[in-house]
């Protein structure tokens, strides 16, 4: 069954975004500022296509260069041929808005214990068969309930929810790129940091347009092999792995999530040539996030991650040479926390989402002064503190 017979089976349960109301400004004045409509959509013109004819036009902001006739819409059911221009139809209508703690993105290198405005719209360029976001990234936006949200205004609920960074995140967010550009454009002069979590999935010259504004991406590498792609999730990996190469000759700080799925990318070889390839291209200063799986969507037939599978793959990305290499969803494990990769001591510890700074300063592990790869600071800011006073 496609997505979209999936989605008319009756199973499209349509998520609306949630503020976290800030200090100061009454209900009454949250309602003026912030308007929460269904289906509201705002077309907005897009640079990234190209007409090939009888008003067909073909899409150039991901890999799969759409073939869109007038009145039609591209995989990712957000950008629309209207008369032989290509628009997004999400531009400034987020459905989900929500305050996080920064390490839920995941960053475990950037700006810990803070908090991350993060947005998302409707849409997705994959189809993952275990999204657990699938009600938001398998609808159009007339099926979800929208706000109406400005690039500055993201910036300004940001600033007033006490948030250190603005996150793209739930959905794929290089669909609503010209939104995220248009944001990123001004979180630097109001002492922000911008950040996205994505599946990688996007053509270099758009994510140009967007790499001189973005301070850090966290890229979901599915797994090693096409194969996987292309049955998990409609995609394929080399266009994911140029973007990480991208990121790295852009200065852009860059964290991987790697989803472990029982019987499907847990091979030994698997996790061995990942890691390999990421220290060989990327280097081994990547943190990279083992993360376990739990059934969704699709897969709600396969049983959970065993942990003795995310530390089978720990283990391997150390003995790869990886400095910082993390298991995801298992809150409490000691994987959880950083290490300083020369003398062993914990530097930041984490339980969940709740993170402490120990032994931790100016970047820097705090017994040897081994520096830490990351952001710890804030545009205009002095670096994090050691929590230990060590």
């Amino acid at each position: 069954m496609d997505r979209r017979s999936f989605l008319k089976a009756g199973l499209c349960a349509v998520c609306a975004g949630t503020l976290a109301r800030p200090p100061g400004p009454s209900r009454a004045a949250e309602a003026a500022t912030l308007r929460l409509k269904k289906g509201a959509v705002t077309p907005h013109p897009s640079p990234y296509f190209a007409p090939i004819g009888s008003g067909a036009i073909r899409c150039l902001l991901c890999p799969r260069h759409c073939e869109v006739d007038p009145g039609e819409r591209g995989y990712c059911e957000v950008r629309e041929n209207r008369n032989g221009t290509y628009y997004s139809l999400v531009y400034g209508n987020p459905c989900a808005v929500h305050v996080d703690p920064i390490e839920k993105k995941p960053f475990f290198h950037v700006l810990p214990t803070t908090r991350s405005f993060s947005i998302a719209t409707a849409g997705c360029n994959f189809d993952c068969k275990f999204c657990q976001n699938w009600e938001i990234s398998q609808a159009r936006p007339e099926q979800t309930r929208n706000f109406l949200l400005t690039p500055d205004q993201v910036v300004q609920w940001a600033l007033r929810t006490g948030c250190a960074s603005i996150a793209s995140t739930y959905v794929e967010p290089t669909i609503f790129m010209e939104y995220m550009i248009d944001i990123a454009r001004n979180t630097r002069k109001a002492g922000l940091l911008k950040v996205m979590h994505s599946n990688g999935f996007v053509e270099k010259p758009p994510l140009e347009d967007l790499v001189p504004f973005l301070d850090a991406a966290c890229i979901d590498l599915k797994g090693i092999r096409d194969a996987y792609y292309r049955e998990m999730t409609e995609g394929w990996l080399e266009p994911v792995l140029d973007t990480l190469k991208h990121l790295k000759e852009a200065g852009v700080h860059t964290e991987i999530v790697n989803l472990i799925i029982p019987g499907k990318n847990d091979s030994q070889a698997d996790i061995v040539d990942l890691c390999r390839w990421v220290r060989n291209e990327l280097g081994s200063h990547i943190p990279i996030h083992f993360t376990r799986f739990y059934p969704r969507y699709k897969l709600q037939g396969l049983p959970p991650t065993p942990v003795a599978t995310l530390e089978r793959a720990h283990a391997i990305a150390r003995r790869e040479g990886l400095h910082f290499a993390y298991i995801g969803n298992v809150p409490g494990h000691p994987a959880e926390s950083t290490y300083c990769p020369r003398c062993q001591t914990l530097v930041i510890r984490r339980v969940g989402y709740r993170t402490q700074l120990v032994h931790f300063r100016d970047g820097r592990c705090s017994k040897c002064q081994t520096p830490i790869p990351g952001i710890w600071k804030r545009p205009g800011t002095q670096e994090t503190g050691d929590a230990a006073g060590g």
